[in-house]
């Protein structure tokens, strides 16, 4: 279980992963030395699996983000694992997520525009084994991204 610095580094690089070490020291009331050790440790564990850019959707090429809703014929662990290890190699996919309610799965896709989309859906998505239905829903703007508020 973290310690309060630990979920206060997790918090400021989450916020802020270009901070430096020296000013997320300060921010967590350590050394540096001792700061850096903390970060390393994280990032050794996984607990940290990376850092990101937050890119604004409209000034990039992929400027549509698509909610998708998937429901597989049959939640048996072998249809579960046949669609996970085709579903990571569909590079518009950027999130899957398994869930519990309606749907199996919810997929963050992005795409160029709904030509784009289309071809994502029939090419990709309604190819996945097991896929009985797609629900897609184009989102229109977003208001809270990566821990920031717009």
């Amino acid at each position: 279980m973290p310690d309060r610095v630990t979920e206060a580094i997790l918090r400021h690089l989450e916020h802020n992963g270009r901070l430096s070490n020296a000013e997320l020291a300060a921010k967590v009331g350590l050394s540096p030395s001792a700061c850096l050790r903390r970060v390393r440790m994280l990032e050794q564990q996984g607990t940290i699996q990376g850092y990101h850019a937050i890119i604004a959707r409209q000034k990039s090429p992929a400027v549509a983000t698509i909610i998708v809703q998937i429901t597989l014929e049959k939640q048996t662990e072998e249809c579960l694992r046949r669609f996970e290890s085709r579903i990571k190699e569909c590079a518009d996919v950027k999130e899957c997520y398994l869930m519990t309610g309606d749907a199996d799965y919810l997929l963050r896709v992005e795409a160029r525009d709904m030509q784009d989309y289309e071809r994502i859906h029939k090419e990709e998505l309604s190819r996945m084994p097991g896929v009985v239905r797609i629900q897609s829903n184009f989102a229109i703007r977003p208001i809270v991204q990566q821990g920031k508020c717009s």
